[in-house]
């Protein structure tokens, strides 16, 4: 059985049980306003100690700084999670940022990742945002979870968010 709860700092430790690989067959770029696709037919591995040490990294500076963080656990096994990012963003300061946000490949496609963001949607409504910004791997299934759950493309880059990761696909998804 799946449960969902929020995470805590003495769990950064779990993130190690997921395994973020999964087989890239095209990738997005943004051209003129426009997804243009981009055959791509690699696999992508899990993380390296580095990536997964950034990833904690974030992890806690997030529940440091008042961030919110939703694990998904099949028993004790955290098998997906998302990260509510603190900082309140947007021209208007309307928007946060959902930062992290992933689902062990054995587990996808089954609503875990539906159920972790409608979570966060529900955290951020009550924190007073109208939307969630989301800075999403150029990835076909990345882009296609986001827009399945409501997200569109943004005209207002978070530059910040851009030069991080500038071939992310920048989108935002209305409250």
């Amino acid at each position: 059985m799946i449960t969902y709860q929020t995470m805590h700092k003495d769990q950064a430790h779990k993130l190690l049980e997921i395994d973020r690989s999964e087989y890239i067959d095209l990738i997005y770029e943004i051209r003129n306003g426009k997804l243009l696709e981009i055959h791509s037919g690699h696999e992508c591995p899990t993380w390296t100690k580095e990536m997964i040490e950034e990833i904690q990294e974030r992890f806690l500076f997030e529940l440091d700084n008042g961030g919110m963080v939703v694990g998904a656990l099949d028993e004790d096994r955290l098998i997906g999670f998302g990260v509510l990012a603190h900082k309140i963003r947007g021209r208007d300061l309307n928007q946060l940022q959902v930062d992290l946000m992933y689902v062990t490949r054995n587990y996808r496609r089954q609503g875990i990742g539906t159920r972790i963001i409608n979570l966060l949607r529900e955290e951020a409504i009550r924190r007073g945002a109208k939307f969630l910004y989301i800075s999403s791997t150029e990835t076909r299934s990345a882009v296609s979870f986001y827009k399945s759950n409501g997200s569109k493309l943004t005209n207002e880059i978070d530059e910040e968010l851009y030069r991080k990761e500038p071939k992310d696909i920048h989108m935002l998804i209305e409250l």
